[in-house]
């Protein structure tokens, strides 16, 4: 078995692979992409975990946001356009609030596979594989649609080549432009329920663009945004294939994203994921659910970022709204003390799922606030930075989350719940989300002040087995 960062992981257990029933076709696939350009450059991964560090050091703030589950259908201009929209609207208004650079980066470009709890469903007498995302088989219950077909982790390389391209041409276009998405972002206020809350903040960035404009300050940079992609990296044969080596110091880099996370359910220490991730140079982040223990986290940093390295390894915490208060704290307090300076995220959607009467999967706005903000306090209390957000949400005006200020009801799931997978924000839900963020962040000391306070913290050695 080959020791190069593309096939040491074969050698150990790989949670949530699909069954290819044909491994000759596999091979083509993979012989295809193994030969294929490149998604992202090394380069761009290297600017990305400069940024990263920025956002340990607390002086940044990441906004990651996209679909639960991408899909081929899905791939359209209007789809990326709103996404990228909504991003860039909540980035501004972070970035007033805070003071700080918001790093954006889109759950785009790549999240078309995703784990499952189960390897089958069943409906009825009926038993067919589960699906696991377009870049494995169809939603369509039926044995034909089911199949994992190895072809379409090809058709996930192209149609993630077609959205870098467009979301490139947006955001160095015009797109981003800071005036007119400060316009998207009144517009929203004047129709918001809560306006006269959200109101004062949109003044403010009005009055901070015209006090430039007054100052003769050349603005032409505010047209332009810095924007990179991530997701899962969890089909470990389609990350292997794309895995590309610089031959200037032989850094190995997984090609396929600028950020890759491992799954709660992939995050096994002795497992192929943790062992891939370990050997290539791109930033990687870690989702940790409410069992993850301070063992289970300092293993990580010892497997995925040996040399503490500021930037490279980013912790993103889904514990639930009724639990983040409980869990987080001794996490941030062991990692403070073993001196490794990680990025800190908060995703509030994954804790807080919960089933309608309808049969919906939902997520309670109120619920997603309520983990940010816990989120926010814990780091607050420590005197550590919380690092920012990473959510499920569109641009579009779905109704698969219940609540917000213009309220999506429970018995108006079913007009618009188009997610393949899990619920996400819609646009209002989104933006609002933003500006309460915004509220959230303003209190917190300037990044001198924290980083004053993490020298100051008491040192505590680790505790139980390794």
């Amino acid at each position: 078995m080959s020791d190069s960062p593309a096939e040491s992981w074969r050698r150990l257990s790989a949670a949530q692979q699909p069954a290819w029933p044909d491994t000759g076709e596999l091979r083509s696939v993979m012989d295809q992409l193994s030969a294929a350009p490149p998604l992202v450059l090394a380069s761009e991964c290297d600017l990305l975990r400069h940024k990263m560090a920025a956002v340990a050091r607390g002086e940044a703030v990441l906004l990651q946001g996209g679909d639960c589950a991408e899909t081929f259908d899905g791939l359209t201009a209007d789809n990326i356009y709103g996404k990228i929209k909504t991003l860039l609207q909540m980035a501004v208004v972070l970035t007033h609030a805070t003071a700080l650079p918001v790093v954006k980066i889109g759950r785009m470009a790549g999240q078309y596979a995703k784990p499952r709890s189960s390897p089958v469903e069943r409906r009825g007498t009926v038993e067919l594989p589960s699906y696991r995302g377009d870049a494995v088989n169809a939603v369509e219950f039926t044995a034909a649609a089911r199949r994992p077909d190895p072809w379409r982790m090809k058709r996930m390389y192209e149609s993630s080549a077609t959205t870098l391209n467009l979301v490139r041409a947006l955001t160095k276009g015009g797109f981003a432009d800071l005036r007119q998405v400060h316009a998207w972002n009144r517009g929203f206020v004047t129709t918001a329920e809560a306006r006269e809350r959200y109101e004062a903040l949109a003044d403010e960035i009005g009055r901070s663009l015209a006090f430039m404009d007054a100052c003769g300050v050349d603005t032409s940079e505010l047209a332009t945004a810095e924007f990179f992609v991530g997701h899962e990296g969890l089909l470990l044969d389609y990350e292997a294939a794309l895995t590309r080596t610089e031959p200037d110091d032989g850094r190995a880099y997984a090609t396929s994203g600028h950020l890759l996370w491992i799954g709660e359910r992939t995050r096994d220490l002795d497992g192929a994921h943790v062992e891939y991730f370990s050997r290539v140079a791109n930033p990687i982040a870690v989702k940790l659910s409410p069992h993850a223990t301070p063992d289970d986290v300092l293993g990580l940093i010892d497997r995925l970022d040996p040399g503490r390295e500021p930037g490279r390894l980013t912790f993103v915490v889904r514990a639930g709204a009724d639990r983040i208060r409980d869990v987080l704290p001794t996490l941030v307090e062991k990692v403070t003390a073993e001196g490794a300076l990680v990025c800190w995220v908060s995703d509030p959607m994954h804790g807080n799922t919960v089933i309608a009467p309808s049969g919906h999967k939902t997520r309670l706005f109120e619920s997603v606030v309520d983990e940010v903000r816990g989120f926010v306090e814990v780091h607050r209390s420590l005197g550590t930075h919380p690092g920012g957000v990473h959510v499920e949400l569109t641009g579009d005006d779905v109704t698969e989350c219940v609540g917000g200020g213009n309220a999506v009801l429970e018995e108006n799931l079913h007009r618009r719940y188009e997610t393949a997978c899990d619920p996400r924000l819609n646009h209002t839900q989104s933006l609002e989300l933003a500006f309460l963020l915004a509220e959230m962040y303003r209190p917190l000391t300037s990044p001198v002040d924290v980083r004053a306070a993490r020298t100051r913290r008491p040192s505590a050695s680790r505790t139980g087995p390794r």
